[in-house]
């Protein structure tokens, strides 16, 4: 179900939001220590900073509630944002990823304009408020599209690029390769499928045995994915001799794992010999054993990936470029839009989508929209 957001007319905007901005109530949730969500997040409204020559005014149109947000919240991610000075309160804005809109720009500002649809250009900057005020190079402009959903571009920065990169950066990939993934149905393995078909590669998916194990199967296969198979399946004769001829001589080069513990070490070994090993999650929390010759005779090499690291060590003209392909792809329905689900923006609903995310509770991403009406 696309969800579009119609922006003001630039002129509108501007009339609208640059001479009173430093009127406008900034409404966010706030944490001022780390500890559990649902004690540490809080509903805090401060005044926007007043624009300048040299800074922004953006609004927020959609943000989502990602794992990656509560471990921060919690003080268990490796990126702990500054608390800063938000009004009468020493806090940070909770959540990473979002799109926001331009609806002022001061006049030595020359790219950005009003109307305009950014991303964070840095993680850890804060999505769950209603605006935010700063110098534009806090913000990446998005490409121009004409089919993507605003539930797209708010979701874009992680899932979508992780999937991207993977497929780009560690192997040379040509089409009717393959590629092996666990975690086939988590939001990056579904990205991860539609970008490879999108691409001509074919895809083993390995996924947990669950009682609607053929649902899943039949809902990965229509969203492009060659095989899916279980991880109980993984390690058994009948799967490798399956596998050998789906292979046909040419076994995957590149593997990719988020779940970790003893299926992801079986699914290594279909790889073949030079191939690259690719870890971006840990979702068994339990660690990855390497027989000896998957190293020496094979001579796999194993990697991990985090796409804040990505981004922090490549320009916005490389990350650009990215997001240009992938709403090229989402423009033509390639890469579908995420199941998601409509969290109220109040503080109550905030926490409550918290403590389900923590929880496994939820279907699909949780997303807020803190400025829509």
């Amino acid at each position: 179900m696309g969800f579009f957001i119609r922006s003001l007319p630039a002129r509108q905007a501007w009339r609208a939001y640059s001479t009173a901005a430093s009127d406008i109530t900034v409404k966010a949730m706030v944490y001022s220590s780390y500890g559990k969500p649902s004690e540490v997040l809080k509903w805090h409204t401060y005044p926007l900073a007043p624009l300048t020559d040299d800074t922004v005014h953006v609004r927020f149109l959609a943000s989502p509630i990602n794992p990656a947000d509560v471990n921060q919240v919690q003080g268990a991610y490796p990126l702990k944002p500054a608390f800063e000075k938000l009004g009468d309160a020493q806090a940070a804005v909770g959540g990473n990823e979002g799109v926001a809109e331009v609806i002022a720009t001061g006049k030595n500002v020359s790219g950005l304009k009003v109307g305009d649809q950014v991303v964070m250009a840095r993680s850890g900057y804060g999505t769950w408020r209603t605006h935010a005020a700063g110098p534009p190079e806090d913000f990446q402009k998005l490409p121009p599209s004409s089919n993507t959903s605003v539930i797209q571009k708010a979701t874009l920065t992680v899932n979508p690029c992780t999937a991207y990169r993977m497929l780009k950066d560690f192997q040379s990939l040509k089409e009717g390769d393959y590629v092996i993934q666990n975690g086939g149905n988590s939001a990056v393995g579904q990205a991860v499928i539609q970008i490879a078909n999108a691409w001509g590669l074919k895809t083993v998916n390995v996924v947990r045995n669950r009682p609607e194990i053929d649902a899943l199967r039949e809902e990965l296969l229509g969203l492009g994915a060659t095989h899916v198979v279980t991880d109980e399946e993984l390690g058994s004769h009948e799967m490798r001799s399956k596998m050998k001829g789906w292979f046909d001589g040419k076994p995957p080069l590149l593997g990719l794992n988020c779940v970790g513990g003893k299926s992801a070490t079986e699914m290594a070994r279909y790889l073949g010999h030079n191939g690259h090993y690719v870890t971006y999650g840990a979702m068994a929390r339990a660690p990855l054993a390497l027989p000896a010759s998957m190293l020496i005779f094979k001579n796999i090499t194993f990697h991990g990936f985090w796409m804040t690291r990505w981004t922090d060590q490549n320009s916005a003209d490389e990350r650009y470029k990215m997001f240009e392909d992938l709403i090229g792809l989402m423009d033509k329905g390639q890469l579908r839009e995420p199941r998601w689900t409509k969290v109220d923006w109040s503080e109550d609903a905030m926490k409550h989508a918290v403590d389900a995310g923590i929880q496994g509770f939820t279907q699909g991403k949780q997303i807020v929209f803190p400025t829509s009406s």
